[in-house]
């Protein structure tokens, strides 16, 4: 594993302010650079602004003011946002700088003196908002195909780089990992599109219609097409003393090659992105880069779309979120918390204020932050505030927490996120949080099993030691948790004096305030419809069985048949064997639980073991025999449905407490069933 992480997020275009997207993507580069360091590691953090290019020219325009201001007015809105969500850059770069002014030119200029930029007069479909040009067969019904917004005929002379020569050495880059796409599915995506033919990309625009941007050193009547000036970011950043390209010293390869600092990070880059933006990264930087002689980016990994009802957010539609609302109502460290959790890396994540509210009051006020305060209010009462001694033999329960604790420990945050989930479906950094947070529910599970506010009436050295142990388990969840909630985790390592991550017996605690206030959610109030009724409303019926509505008409059944609303009368039907009735049914307690852990049974081809947070102080250990068709990381973080009041069964040596509902797929494997969508862990299902 390498000990360094030069990650980057996009450059954030300035037409509009900060959503919830940039802030995922910020954060998530952010904590996957605080985990690199928490393990020893040396991390590069790269983010900025994008201000050249139409859309901000005409957003000016609309204001009345120059591009120059317009850019110079909205980039402070990303750069003073990301210390507000604990997000610490070490480099916010703006295109409009003149260092990456000269390190574009110099690209342009060197690629155009090796022959592989053209000017070509050219006729095509041009979509004004993503400032691109499509062919005949490209467009769908007169509209891009990426933003499904009409399109404009355009014919006019251009400069293009030949892209198509670079197809085959960037199947390759992917085809071997040179360049690692995660998740995986998102590679074979990028596969796919190079099954055909690769155009040669248009990367100039007329000043005649476009004046802002950065102009072309060889011609000076066009300017630079924002993708290409944009992409350049990530290695301007590590050129930092590179001279301004004259007509003797104008090649950008040299100098960067010779540069401490590309040759320090550039071998370590992780781009993180959206996936809408994902061609731009995956075609055209990397040929670019070939292009260039230069070394293609290590690895993209491309992250979701948070939704709202199952719909992206848009603009049009009037359900984007607004970051810093968020971070003013619930704090920083909460919102943090939330989108890590919430999303895994590389697929979509359903956003309501009501989820984030559940994974506050569960997750961090309950489990943590109130596990944090009993203990401290423990040795307050019974050991004048100070740290307790081990002096006793630890419990089954407390060893088991102590054991679970030494395996987190011994996993290596960052090198998992680089040899499992680079290599994986995709990067797991939900599932190390989920991790985590079983070991806080462990500890909790330890208080109530060992109950030191009891048994240090009759056995001072035992409760003494549960506290201590205990203590020890809270600092080290702090620990692990501190690139997700920085600031919380802090505020956790002080009131436990144990900085340098060690909890040493008569050191003073120090009480303070919950960490984590508890919310309240409040559902939208919606007004009633009322349905016209065109029946009677009086059901005259013995012991129902069923309900069916049809057009025109109303129908129960009971022993005596089917029996028609409309006229009393009954008709017979015969009744299927296996009915069961309403009373029987109900005493089966099904719940919805939340799968902490999963992990194959030694042995067993068929079964995995299942940790899950059914709502109870103690999560559930279930065996079920899924292994041959879901993977274990795919469960982990995810809600299923578990009968929950079986009584224990031993399967291979091992106790279950419960059963996962499944299903039987075609081909008779079992499949696990999931809610539609997120509920509270332990919620009957009726």
């Amino acid at each position: 594993m390498s000990n360094r992480l030069y990650v980057t997020t996009p450059i954030y275009y300035v037409n509009d302010k900060p959503h919830i997207g940039h802030a995922y993507c910020t954060i998530l580069a952010d904590a996957l650079g605080r985990y690199t360091r928490l393990n020893g590691g040396e991390t590069y953090f790269l983010t900025g602004t994008d201000e050249h290019g139409q859309k901000v020219q005409q957003a000016a325009e609309k204001r009345g003011v120059s591009p120059k201001q317009h850019v110079d007015e909205l980039f402070s809105a990303f750069k003073d946002l990301w210390p507000t969500l604990e997000c610490a850059p070490d480099r916010f770069i703006r295109t409009t700088e003149h260092a990456h002014v000269g390190v574009v030119q110099r690209a342009l200029w060197q690629l155009h003196d090796q022959g592989l930029i053209e000017d070509r007069t050219f006729e095509g479909w041009y979509c004004v908002p993503d400032e691109r040009f499509w062919t005949e067969k490209e467009i769908v019904e007169g509209k891009c195909p990426d933003c499904g917004r009409p399109v404009t005929r355009l014919q006019e002379r251009n400069w293009f780089f030949l892209m198509s020569r670079f197809q085959q050495r960037l199947i390759d880059a992917v085809q071997t990992g040179e360049m690692a796409i995660v998740p995986a599915n998102r590679a074979n995506e990028v596969l796919g599109f190079l099954r055909e033919p690769l155009q040669d990309l248009c990367i100039s625009r007329p000043k005649s219609r476009l004046s802002w941007g950065i102009e072309l050193p060889f011609d000076r009547d066009f300017v630079a097409y924002v993708w290409f000036d944009a992409l350049l970011n990530y290695i301007t950043a590590l050129a930092p003393d590179l001279p301004p390209p004259t007509q003797d010293d104008h090649q950008l390869t040299k100098h960067l090659l010779a540069s401490p600092m590309y040759q320090k990070w550039w071998p370590h880059v992780t781009h993180c992105l959206g996936k809408d933006i994902l061609t731009t990264h995956a075609v055209y930087w990397p040929t670019m880069l070939l292009a260039l002689g230069l070394p293609v980016p290590r690895r993209l990994v491309t992250t979701g779309w948070w939704l709202m009802d199952d719909a992206k957010m848009s603009k049009s539609i009037g359900n984007v979120v607004d970051p810093l609302v968020l971070r003013d109502t619930y704090g920083p460290d909460v919102m943090r918390y939330f989108f890590l959790r919430e999303m895994a890396v590389g697929q979509d994540a359903n956003f309501s204020e009501e989820a984030v509210v559940r994974r506050n009051n569960a997750d961090l006020a309950n489990d943590l932050g109130n596990l944090l305060q009993r203990v401290i209010g423990m040795c307050t009462r019974s050991f004048d505030g100070k740290i307790p001694e081990a002096a006793g033999t630890p419990s089954f329960v407390l060893a088991d927490a102590l054991l679970y604790a030494q395996r987190l420990q011994s996993v290596d945050a960052a090198s998992d996120f680089e040899t499992v989930a680079m290599t994986a479906s995709q990067a797991r950094l939900n599932r190390t949080i989920a991790d985590t947070m079983a070991l806080t529910q462990k500890l909790n599970g330890v208080l109530t099993a060992d109950a030191p506010f009891k048994t240090v009436l009759t056995d001072r050295d035992a409760a003494a030691t549960t506290l201590h142990h205990v203590l020890q388990g809270i600092v080290i969840a702090a620990q692990l948790l501190a690139p997700v909630i920085p600031a919380a985790s802090a505020e956790i390592l002080r009131r436990v004096r144990a900085e340098d991550g060690v909890v040493r017996a008569g050191v003073q605690l120090l009480e303070g305030p919950p960490l984590f206030p508890k919310h309240e959610w409040k559902a939208p109030v919606t007004t009633p419809v009322e349905l016209p009724v065109s029946t009677p409303t009086e059901l005259r019926v013995t012991t129902p069985t069923e309900l069916k509505v049809q057009p025109g008409a109303a129908e129960a059944t009971s022993g005596r048949g089917l029996q028609d609303f409309r006229t009393g009368e009954f008709r017979s039907e015969q009744e299927p064997s296996n009915l069961v009735d309403i009373d029987t049914f109900s005493r089966n307690q099904l719940r919805v639980g939340l799968v902490l852990t999963a992990e194959p049974v030694p042995k067993s081809k068929k079964l995995l073991r299942l940790t899950i947070n059914l709502g109870e102080e103690t999560p559930r250990q279930i065996l079920s025999g899924i292994a041959e068709t879901v993977a274990p990381e795919d469960l982990i973080g995810k809600q299923v449905l578990v009968i929950a009041n079986l009584p224990p069964r031993l399967m291979m040596g091992m106790e279950s407490r419960g059963m996962l509902l499944v299903a039987e797929d075609a081909d008779g494997k079992r499949v696990p069933l999931h809610p539609a969508r997120d509920v509270p862990n332990g919620v009957l299902v009726k």
